[in-house]
């Protein structure tokens, strides 16, 4: 159920907002993680910005997506990466002009990782440890104009969730950190490499949240979600399909639903 009127609809913080991808709350049945993260785009205090880039599978919409907002990949100027992993971070190429942001304590443990055991891409975090434009980020940093960096370990050591502080409500970005509203609501994660620190995490969102009446959240796998009092609401409704080649010829398409109508508010 969407409110109304839309709070993102108008700037926050000084930068207009746009949701490029909504996080989807899932998992395949029979083949792994689906990676469907959040994407946002921020305009404001002459800056570009990017929360998060999504996975491989973004790159052709993503560039689409950016073109109907009048953006270039090119004129980004800043991408701030909330964690290491492949569905958050690996698109960061695409982005030649940008200055790159990420977490010194993730940057240090996606480096020192064991390759082939987490969802890191090793090989790009070594790139992405060598760009020239890397700015490493510590908790509490300001991190651009009105948004500020909070340490989020649990779903990795290093993880960041960011808060804009606007005029009337605050923004949070939680990514990974709490990466749906069941997470939320039940302050219990899924995928974490240490259930008790997640907790204590979201413990922390739960508080920068309740601070200002009708705060937004953006979860990393999950559409925002609106405070208002002790509700929780949904600002958009969630969206996820697949379209599948079941037939014999390329024009035998079938469309399947991901959401059902309980899913959807």
């Amino acid at each position: 159920m969407q409110a109304t009127p839309d709070p993102l609809s108008e700037p926050i913080g000084g930068y207009r907002i746009d949701l490029l991808f909504r996080g989807f709350p899932g998992k395949a049945t029979h083949h792994g993680g689906l990676g469907w993260s959040s994407v946002v785009l921020m305009r404001g205090h002459s800056r570009t910005v990017l929360i998060d880039t999504g996975p491989f599978g973004y790159r052709r919409e993503l560039v689409l997506r950016l073109a109907e907002k009048g953006v270039a990949p090119d004129q980004v100027t800043d991408l701030v990466l909330s964690h290491g992993h492949h569905d958050h971070m690996v698109n960061f190429p695409m982005f030649s002009n940008a200055r790159i942001y990420v977490g010194a304590r993730e940057l240090s443990w996606a480096l020192e990782i064991d390759p082939g055991v987490t969802p890191v891409p090793e090989l790009y975090v070594q790139a992405l440890s060598r760009h020239t434009r890397l700015v490493t980020i510590r908790d509490g940093d300001t991190v651009l104009p009105n948004i500020t960096a909070h340490l989020a370990p649990g779903h990795t050591p290093g993880s960041l969730f960011l808060v804009l502080a606007g005029e009337d409500r605050d923004i949070i970005f939680t990514a990974d950190a709490a990466k749906s509203r069941a997470e939320l609501m039940s302050r219990q994660a899924d995928m974490t490499l240490d259930a008790a620190l997640s907790a204590a995490t979201m413990e922390k969102i739960w508080s920068v949240w309740r601070r200002r009446a009708g705060s937004i959240v953006i979860p990393g796998h999950d559409a925002p979600l609106l405070l208002l009092g002790d509700e929780v609401l949904l600002l958009y409704p969630r969206l996820g399909g697949i379209a599948a080649s079941f037939g014999d010829t390329l024009e035998d398409v079938t469309t399947i639903d991901l959401v059902p109508p309980k899913g959807r508010n």
